[in-house]
């Protein structure tokens, strides 16, 4: 592995903490693998082998049952999937695809659950990580449950404006269908509610999205810390 990439994932709040012999016999044990785009890389009801961390690209989450499916949530570098199943030892409760041509580290399972047995520190970030994946569980059930689709893509919309920087305009990072499935809604449903959001001043060009009106979109939405701050 590049030595760029052993410091981003060093720097990761799951190994920063690590004694760094722990952390290189952990790193010694991985290995980097390149995934093309729109394969499925894990299985739900797989025995969880590796525990994952996205070095480049996205991967999408998904679920499926009798003949459903829906886009839980999508990772990008440096993210780390997936913990849970890795530490008790279990099956994947997800599958997983690369939206785009990804570089994955693979760090076998074995050697994560004895990392955590033999340091304390790695041990208190793992249940940290456990935690703060569990809070964001929780948020994302609330904005399903407490919201009608409407709201819920205008506060996907302003979240991906401020993480673009602000400016009122951005892109989709990934194909409407995806988009659609990741905020419980069909395709159909996401074509009426961009064109419901035309009259808060949101318009779209492909995946460019421009907000002409983020106060109007603001009052629409009703942010709530509670849900939406992912540090809350």
């Amino acid at each position: 592995m590049p030595i760029s990439d052993s410091d981003s994932v060093r720097s990761l709040p799951l190994f920063s903490g690590m004694d760094q012999r722990n952390f290189e016999k952990l790193m010694q044990a991985t290995f980097l693998q390149r995934f093309p785009a729109q394969l499925v890389m894990i299985r739900e009801g797989d025995s969880a082998d590796f525990l994952h961390v996205v070095i480049e690209g996205s991967i999408d989450f998904f679920a499926e049952h009798a003949g459903r499916e829906t886009s839980l949530w999508i990772a990008r570098p440096y993210a780390t999937f997936i913990l849970a199943a890795v530490m008790r030892d279990e099956v994947y409760l997800h599958s997983a695809r690369t939206l785009e041509t990804s570089r994955i580290l693979m760090i076998p399972a074995k050697a994560v659950r004895e990392a955590f047995d033999s340091d304390p520190v790695f041990a208190r970030a793992t249940v940290q990580e456990l935690a703060a994946r569990y809070r964001g569980v929780v948020k994302d059930l609330k904005n399903i449950k407490l919201r009608p689709s409407l709201e819920r893509l205008a506060n996907w919309l302003l979240r991906r404006n401020i993480n673009a920087g602000a400016q009122g305009r951005f892109e989709i990072p990934f194909d409407k269908k995806t988009l659609a499935s990741h905020l419980g809604m069909t395709p159909e449903n996401l074509s009426r509610n961009f064109a419901s959001l035309q009259a808060y001043g949101v318009e779209m060009n492909s995946k460019e999205i421009t907000l002409r009106d983020v106060a109007s979109l603001t009052r629409l939405a009703k942010p709530n810390r509670l849900i939406d701050d992912p540090d809350s």
